[in-house]
């Protein structure tokens, strides 16, 4: 891997894909963005519609490399792709998290609550404080 973000690099245009999809975030996307920025889960940074290799991924936490995805009803047809997908994301070391626009507008804090406990598992342990050791 080129670095931790990224799966062999990506493309300039699934990058230019990210940066539109970013300004076009669904209903769904964009209430539980509202929820994540600004470090608001937990302190963690989560960066919305970001580009990893050919994929774009809705949510990336890069301090746990927790993926959040939100699907819509065009998903339903797509269960193949998802897995196919999320299989992959899972053999670069990437936990993907999975959750249906209903679940986010009607139940955000039930939403959250599973990120939160998935990123708390996937934190290092911290360090004992030794005094200055």
């Amino acid at each position: 891997m080129k670095n931790n973000d990224r799966i062999r690099g990506t493309t300039p245009e699934i990058a230019q894909a990210a940066r539109k999809l970013r300004n076009n975030l669904t209903p769904a996307e964009a209430r539980l963005w509202e929820a994540l920025r600004n470090k608001q889960l937990e302190g963690l940074r989560f960066r919305r519609q970001h580009p990893v290799g050919n994929f774009i991924l809705d949510f990336y936490c890069p301090a746990v490399r927790l993926v959040v995805e939100v699907d819509g009803a065009i998903h339903d047809s797509q269960t193949e792709y998802d897995d196919a997908r999320t299989a992959k994301l899972a053999e670069y070391g990437y936990k993907v998290l999975r959750f249906r626009n209903e679940q986010v507008m009607n139940d955000l804090p039930k939403v959250l609550a599973e990120i939160r406990g998935v990123a708390r598992r996937l934190l290092p342990p911290k360090s004992p404080n030794y005094g200055g050791l």
